[in-house]
């Protein structure tokens, strides 16, 4: 593995303990389609029903240029709506009678790693 995947794998490490702390239950992490990835895939149990959670992880070292939240354009948000879809129609719809009733929702979660200490994590919820 090179430098970058390893530090996305780190990046991804961090957010899903993140999610865990916020409650949420991870179902799948990395699922693959020939439309591309989607990093995180959680549930979350809300007043409307469980939500699905379809997460992207962003890992930035702190020397970079641009903040790990600055990274998703709206070209990777209209792929991840996309894949979420896919998702669902492939994974959650055969094991349940129908969709999630507290609906889809598409996060962001930004590492940012400094030179020392923790690393800094933000979670944005309904990026999309």
């Amino acid at each position: 593995m090179n430098e970058r995947g390893a530090l996305g794998r780190f990046g991804e490490e961090v957010a899903v303990r993140r999610l865990r702390g916020a409650g949420m239950a991870v179902l799948e992490r990395n699922w693959r389609c020939r439309a591309g990835e989607i990093d995180i895939v959680a549930v979350e149990d809300g007043p409307a029903g469980r939500a699905v959670v379809v997460c992207e992880v962003k890992t930035r070292r702190a020397s970079g240029f641009q903040a790990p939240l600055a990274g998703l354009s709206p070209a990777q948000t209209g792929r991840l709506l996309r894949l979420a879809e896919r998702w669902l129609a492939e994974r959650w719809l055969t094991a349940h009678a129908g969709p999630p009733l507290g609906g889809v929702r598409i996060d962001l979660v930004g590492v940012l790693l400094p030179r020392r200490g923790a690393a800094l994590v933000e979670h944005v919820r309904g990026v999309a």
